[in-house]
């Protein structure tokens, strides 16, 4: 795997309170994607003293910080998904995270960042896994992830485009049906998806996959009802919270991150809270010795949420978290999703 190179800007001389005085830049850019075969991130690390510019050059976003420390990560995407990400946290000097960067960075050249910009660095590549993903759930006020991917484009033409493409998709596997060239409908089918995957445009799957058309809208239609009734509650984009039998799971679209057992044995999910600090907004599953075991940060609808533990015999907490009693919280989860 090819590695990019940390440069370090030649030191010049300023004058700094009639003395003269040294200032080295550092820079270092991702050499992989943050998880097998992802496309490396086009994002930019420049420090000045202890100070952090971070740039996204696929999009031309930037951000200027001063992290009490870095936090280099590497762990399974959740308890049930082996599947590595890699990435860099900064920290505030709560540990909490100020900016998520995803991707690999090649640790000998992170090292020298970290010291040529006087910013502590720790290494958990190596720590527990749960323990991972629970810190960077741990989200600081004005949280932001970069991902030094491009924008998606032709935004506002994809759907309709995509509809025409499975339109055109369905009628065209009808006809080679007819004719007797199913197969030839196949071979063409997995050569689409094989190019779409290359040229990274999902969206153009439509067109080799047209029983999506139908297969989207009802399957968000299906999501909505069981909102509404109270079997399932978060976005269709996910994550989600189910219930299957006497289990609650963690799900993202039909995968399943996690599962907890409900009931009164040891260990068992019995409550949710809802929780506010400051801008941040999260909902954390409870075992019923009142031991937080699964944080999953991001917004949540509260009459949705509400609607779903009364169903499923779940206690209800909604609070506003103070600084200390947020810390508490996150600190002591055993499990989350970021």
């Amino acid at each position: 795997m090819p590695r990019k190179e940390l440069a370090s800007q030649p030191s010049r001389r300023t004058l700094k309170g009639g003395h003269w005085g040294c200032t080295v830049k550092a820079q270092l850019k991702p050499c992989a994607g943050a998880t097998s075969g992802s496309r490396c991130p086009k994002t930019t690390l420049t420090s000045d003293g202890t100070a952090l510019d971070v740039t996204d050059e696929a999009t031309g976003h930037s951000i200027r910080l001063t992290p009490a420390s870095l936090y280099q990560y590497k762990c399974p995407q959740s308890a049930k998904n082996s599947a590595v990400v890699h990435g860099l946290a900064a920290l505030d000097e709560d540990g909490l995270v100020l900016l998520d960067l995803p991707g690999e960075w090649y640790a000998p050249h992170l090292r020298d960042f970290a010291a040529a910009s006087r910013i502590p660095l720790y290494d958990a590549r190596q720590q527990r896994p749960s323990h991972v993903r629970a810190m960077l759930a741990a989200r600081a006020p004005g949280w932001q992830r970069i991902r030094g991917l491009p924008a998606p484009s032709l935004a506002t033409w994809r759907k309709p485009v995509s509809i025409c493409l499975g339109v055109a998709g369905i009628g065209l596997m009808a006809y080679l049906a007819s004719t007797g060239m199913w197969v030839f409908w196949r071979g063409l089918a997995t050569l689409g998806r094989v190019l779409i995957d290359l040229i990274d445009a999902k969206w153009l799957l439509m067109m080799f996959s047209p029983a999506l058309l139908l297969l989207r809208p009802a399957w968000a239609k299906l999501h909505r009802r069981r909102v509404a009734r109270g079997t399932a509650i978060g976005p269709i984009t996910g994550p989600n919270l189910k219930v299957r039998g006497r289990s609650l799971l963690v799900t993202h679209g039909k995968e399943e991150l996690n599962e907890l057992p409900i009931g009164q044995h040891p260990g068992a999910a019995s409550n949710l809270l809802l929780y506010q600090h400051e801008d941040r907004s999260g909902l954390v599953v409870f075992d019923n010795a009142h031991h937080p075991c699964h944080h999953l940060p991001g917004t949540w609808n509260p009459d949705d949420v509400n609607r779903f533990a009364d169903r499923h015999g779940l206690e209800l907490a909604v609070l506003r978290l103070t600084r200390q009693e947020y810390l508490n919280l996150t600190r002591a989860c055993r499990e989350a999703t970021p």
